[in-house]
This record gives structure tokens, C-alpha cells and sequence, in this order.
């Protein structure tokens, strides 16, 4: 009984050490790489990617050591064509090629126990790294908050002692093969380590894509940083590292040279919602507010959106329709719900105009009177599972000169998204997915307050 009463209240009530982290460092060198869909003129889609090059380069360029932190790196739902293609075998490609070309590279990838189905089913990529001699380690999810109590409090008392692992009397809801029926059930306690990391001794990226098959094609946005942040940023990972069971984690050396030109915050779990409500409630009259987001749900988010509205701000939000996930057809929640919230407030708000794929981005850009900016971009969507202290999560939030780079870059993508430059067609109306029907609206709600959803 005892031990029963410590898990509940580790699970329900606390975070591990370490997690809810928010440290900054001075930075020079910072770039904003963009994933990006579009519709010519002759309804041909186009695919242009930029990410996952880098974070080969990144692979390639480390002499000492590699922390990656990836959620999804699997097969599960992947058909090839139309812009897909086998990303998860490249990304086992690369780190194993690297292991064996630098053999004294030590390597560690954290990952999520859903790419086993929470040990029901082998995977492949794992295999071929651990054989390569690449640390694997899953996170315990189980020494993370639940963010539905409904559930996870009966789960806990009942299957959830019994564990998970391999079974074949239900079919995995995610991909091929069968699963157990005590996998299937820690699948709906709906946790998950979501950080897409990586560093090495000299740089590191915080992205919102996965290397992962089925994701390959979707929009995305990172941030790649050089000469500094790679400590703060192994600090994170650390814990992760050390409540997941990983004996003798070892204390890397970093090549670190702080900059002047950028402020930048590397911010995990509940520590993300108090830096965007923070930003938002600052922003003033005549600001500047986009937002570019697979999931928008947060309660405070949302109020701080529509408060910055009203005091002046010039707010313009563009979303995934949610209405594709891997081939399955999914029901709008719960953007079309919070954009209709927007539209009451008179918030412009645009679809992108996704065929198959996901705009899976996570991105937001305050930009001030002063000429200054912060842009916020990484592995949480904005819903209470993601900034809520639940999920694993990292974000990076980057404030420098309107006039930088990186910064002209952020307005660039977003005009040309909002405005279809070019001929292109990035993003619809909000007519064409609008969903104002009160029921709905209280579902989606309901779901988001109580954690009953998938989002």
C-alpha cells in the first residue's frame, strides 16, 4: 500500500528533479530553419525542407558527444510519395554510419516507449542503434505528472502495476501489428516525453519536427544555435537521464563562447505557458503578435491572445485545420473551437491549407515598439498537456534586434504564409473550416480542462 500511495503521488502531483527548468545565456550565431507545403498555381504541392539537413550536419560535425532527445522515430503509418519518405531509417543511418566512422563519439538518444508501443512491439531503429553501440533510453513516463486524474488515478490502482509489454489481442492503433491489452491502456493515460533536441560540444537545435517517417512532409520550425546554450540545454536532458534509470550519466565538457547579440532561454514543461502568457501580457499597443501552431487550447493562452488584442496589439493567427492525422481523418478539435473564441474577439485567424500533411509548427513572435523581438519555437504545442507541467517539453525563446537575421526571416515566412505569396497557396480562410457550433465548443473545452483528449 505504501509503495501504491508513492507512485500515485509521483505520478499525479510532482515533477522529478530537474524538469520545469528556465535558465538564459547570451548567443551569437542563431538560425531559423522553416519546413514548409504549398500549392502552385496548377494545384501541384510542393515540399521544401530545410531541417533535417542540418541536424545531419549537426550529426556529422560533433567530435565528442551527441544528445539527442527525439519523441517519435518509427515506420508507424508511413506510405511513400508525395513528399514522404523513410525518415526514421535515415536518421538510424546517420547516427549509426557516425558511430562507426568516430567510434569514440559517445552517442545518447532519449526516446519515447510509444515507439514500442510501450513494449509490445520490437523496433527496428532501436535495435540497429544499441547494436551500433548508441545509448538508448526510454523515458520512464510513469515518473511524470498525469494530466488527466479521471483516468490515470483508476489506471494506476489497476492495469498500471501490471506494467506493459509485448500481446497480441488488440491491434496497435498506430501502425501494423498487434499489441497488449496492458499497452493499449498506459496509450491512454496520454503522456509523453514530445522534446525534439539535440546538441553536441559545440551547438545544438530545438525543433518541433520528429524524424519521423510519417511526419516527414510536415511543416515545421527550429532553431540552430552555435557557441553557446549546449550546457543549459544537456541540464534538461540530464534529468530526463537520471529518473529514466541511465546509471553513470556523464558530465560532458562543452565548447562554449557567449555572445551579445541575442538573449536566449531554453525553457521546459509548465516553465514555457509562464513565458508566453508573461510575453503576451507585455506586449503593448501597436505590437506585433503571430502565432503558427498545430494545437492551440491553453485557457490562459488563449485570454492573453485575446487581451493583447484588445489593448492594441496586432494579433494574427494562422492553424492546423486538425483534420489529418497519418491517413485517419480527425474531427477539427481543438483548433476550429479556439479560432471560432478568436473570431468572436475579432482575431484574424487562417487555415493552412494542408493536403495530408500537418502544419505541425509551434511558433510565436512578439515584436515591440522598441524594435525589439522574441520568438518562441520548439516541441510544445500550446495546449495544457504540452505547457501544463505533464508532457516532457522544450522550447527555446530568442529576443534580439527586429532587424537580425533570424528575426526578418520569422516575418518573411509568416507574410508569405499569411498573404500566398507568389502564386503560391499556403493558407485558406477561416470560413473554409470554420466550426462555430456551441457543443463542440464545450467538448473541446471540457476535454482540454479535464485532460479526457489527445491533445
Amino acid at each position: 500500500m505504501v509503495l501504491v500511495v508513492s507512485q500515485l503521488h509521483a505520478g499525479v502531483f510532482s515533477q522529478p528533479p530537474g524538469m520545469n527548468f528556465h535558465d538564459a545565456v547570451r548567443v551569437d550565431e542563431v538560425r531559423l530553419l522553416i519546413d514548409e507545403c504549398w500549392v502552385d498555381g496548377d494545384g501541384i504541392r510542393h515540399v521544401r525542407q530545410e531541417i533535417f539537413s542540418e541536424l545531419h550536419n549537426l550529426i556529422q560535425r560533433a567530435d565528442q558527444f551527441l544528445v539527442l532527445d527525439m519523441f517519435l522515430i518509427n515506420n508507424f503509418g508511413f506510405q511513400p510519395g508525395d513528399g514522404y519518405y523513410p525518415l526514421s531509417d535515415d536518421f538510424t543511418r546517420w547516427l549509426v554510419e557516425k558511430k562507426r566512422t568516430h567510434p569514440d563519439v559517445e552517442i545518447i538518444l532519449i526516446s519515447d516507449p510509444l515507439n514500442t508501443v510501450y513494449g509490445s512491439l520490437r523496433s527496428p531503429h532501436f535495435e540497429a542503434l544499441r547494436s551500433a553501440g548508441v545509448t538508448v533510453v526510454l523515458t520512464d513516463l510513469d515518473k511524470l505528472p498525469d494530466s488527466n486524474p479521471l483516468y490515470s488515478i483508476p489506471w494506476r490502482l489497476s492495469a498500471g502495476l501490471l506494467g506493459s509489454g509485448p500481446g497480441f489481442l488488440l491491434p496497435n492503433p498506430v501502425g501494423e501489428g498487434r499489441i497488449s491489452v496492458r499497452s493499449a491502456l498506459k496509450l491512454l493515460n496520454m503522456k509523453a516525453n514530445h522534446r525534439k533536441t539535440a546538441l553536441s560540444e559545440k551547438e545544438l537545435m530545438v525543433m518541433s519536427a520528429n524524424p519521423h517517417s510519417g511526419s516527414s512532409a510536415h511543416w515545421n520550425s527550429a532553431l540552430h544555435v552555435r557557441g553557446a546554450g549546449m550546457k543549459m540545454l544537456y541540464e534538461t536532458e540530464k534529468a530526463v537521464l537520471k529518473f529514466s534509470g541511465l546509471k553513470d550519466v556523464p558530465d560532458f565538457v562543452f565548447n562554449e563562447l557567449p555572445g551579445t547579440k541575442f538573449k536566449l532561454e531554453i525553457l521546459t514543461e509548465g516553465r514555457i505557458r509562464e513565458r508566453i502568457v508573461k510575453l503576451l501580457d507585455a506586449c503593448e499597443s501597436g505590437g506585433r503578435v503571430d502565432v503558427s501552431l498545430f494545437y492551440l487550447s491553453d485557457v490562459e493562452i488563449l485570454a492573453s491572445l485575446i487581451k493583447a488584442h484588445q489593448r492594441g496589439c496586432f494579433v494574427r493567427v494562422i492553424l492546423d485545420p486538425n483534420k489529418d492525422a497519418f491517413g485517419r481523418q480527425k474531427n477539427g478539435m481543438p483548433n476550429r473551437q479556439s479560432a471560432a473564441s478568436l473570431r468572436e474577439s475579432l482575431i484574424p485567424v487562417r487555415w493552412a491549407k494542408t493536403s495530408g500533411e500537418q502544419f505541425h509548427v509551434k511558433m510565436l513572435y512578439v515584436e515591440d515598439l522598441s524594435g525589439s523581438a522574441t520568438l518562441l519555437t520548439g516541441s510544445a504545442n500550446f495546449t495544457r498537456r504540452n505547457v501544463g507541467n505533464f508532457n516532457a517539453e522544450t522550447m527555446l525563446a530568442l529576443t534580439g534586434s527586429v532587424d537580425s537575421e533570424v528575426m526578418q526571416k520569422q516575418r518573411s515566412t509568416f507574410q508569405r504564409w499569411w498573404n500566398n505569396s507568389g502564386g503560391r497557396c499556403y493558407t485558406c480562410a477561416y470560413k473554409v473550416y470554420a466550426d462555430e457550433n456551441l457543443l463542440r465548443r464545450v467538448q473541446a473545452w471540457f476535454q482540454e480542462v479535464s485532460g479526457l483528449s489527445s491533445f
